[in-house]
């Protein structure tokens, strides 16, 4: 049979037949990554988020270079000083530059959130896959251990355990990733379920792959945009509660600054030095809701459902 001058299906035919993985590498034409990146893009809200994110946790890490007062430094001529050319956020009781402690309280806040967003993810993530997999007894363990920190009132445990322990950073975020892991325990554990009955997850099984190969090179892969979503969820939880432990008194205790404390600091003063809660209460807010509108931007772009 001859082939017609305009005939393309022949053409599209032998270039199939002599080079399936490039044809099949253009039809794709984009990788994953680049397939949640357009996406992600397509979300200004989540994108902006991302950016005010960074520029907080770049400018509280900076704290000491940005600011030319200390968190602890005091200037008697300067108490109650509303927001100025001097002091941008004001000064309290003590003649504490505001903004000085907003910066360095950030980093108590924001690397607390950070932490338990991280660290919480990791043990319900290794417990998850754990328990998805290997099934039976490993798995009525783990979601019996899951359902009892679940059942656990975090707030009157944390207020319980602030009135006995002396809270620092490291070890509120510790005792907060211990609370925090069970419900990413549950989601991932249910892609999980569904995952370990896929056809190259028993191609592996079939021949010899070891179990955690199998766990860390397949199954982690898959579940990695439920732990970002999560992660960022973990992590905004963890600012509100550190700052209402803070401002309970249960929490980061002075001299160190955190926003909680600062606005227990504030309490008695919020109709005079109306600066002292006000720029506190805006960082944690608005670090909260950039962190919810980057977890919704990350969820849409990892959604296999979502329209490019």
């Amino acid at each position: 049979m001859v082939d017609r001058p305009g005939d393309s299906r022949g053409e599209a035919g032998t270039a199939v037949a002599e080079a399936p993985e490039a044809f099949e590498a253009q039809v794709k034409g984009r990788t994953q990554r680049e397939i949640i990146w357009r996406r992600f893009k397509k979300h200004k809200l989540a994108m902006v988020s991302g950016f005010v994110l960074v520029i907080l946790y770049v400018s509280a890490l900076a704290a000491p270079v940005i600011s030319p007062y200390g968190f602890a430094e005091q200037n008697f001529t300067a108490i109650n000083s509303p927001p100025s050319a001097e002091h941008w956020m004001g000064t309290d009781r003590l003649g504490r530059d505001a903004f000085t402690r907003v910066l360095h309280g950030g980093q108590v806040s924001l690397l607390v959130g950070l932490g338990v967003g991280v660290g919480s993810t990791i043990v319900g993530t290794a417990i998850a896959i754990s328990a998805g997999y290997y099934g039976r007894y490993v798995d009525t363990g783990a979601m019996g251990l899951t359902d009892f920190v679940l059942a656990l009132p975090a707030l009157p445990l944390l207020i319980v355990a602030g009135s006995v322990f002396r809270f620092s950073p490291p070890i509120i975020t510790l005792v907060l990733i211990l609370l925090f892991w069970p419900p990413i325990c549950r989601l991932v554990r249910g892609q999980v379920l569904s995952l370990r009955e896929s056809e190259f997850v028993q191609a592996a099984q079939a021949v010899g792959v070891p179990n955690w190969k199998i766990m860390v090179r397949h199954l982690l892969p898959n579940v990695i945009g439920v732990m970002v979503v999560q992660a960022t969820l973990a992590a905004g939880t963890a600012i509100l509660l550190e700052s209402i432990l803070s401002f309970l008194g249960l929490g980061i205790q002075p001299p160190t600054p955190s926003w909680g404390n600062m606005l227990e600091n504030a309490r008695t003063a919020m109709t005079n030095q109306w600066w002292l809660a006000f720029f506190p209460a805006l960082m944690i807010v608005i670090t909260v809701l950039c962190i919810n509108f980057l977890g919704d931007g990350l969820r849409d772009a990892m959604d296999p459902k979502s329209v490019e």
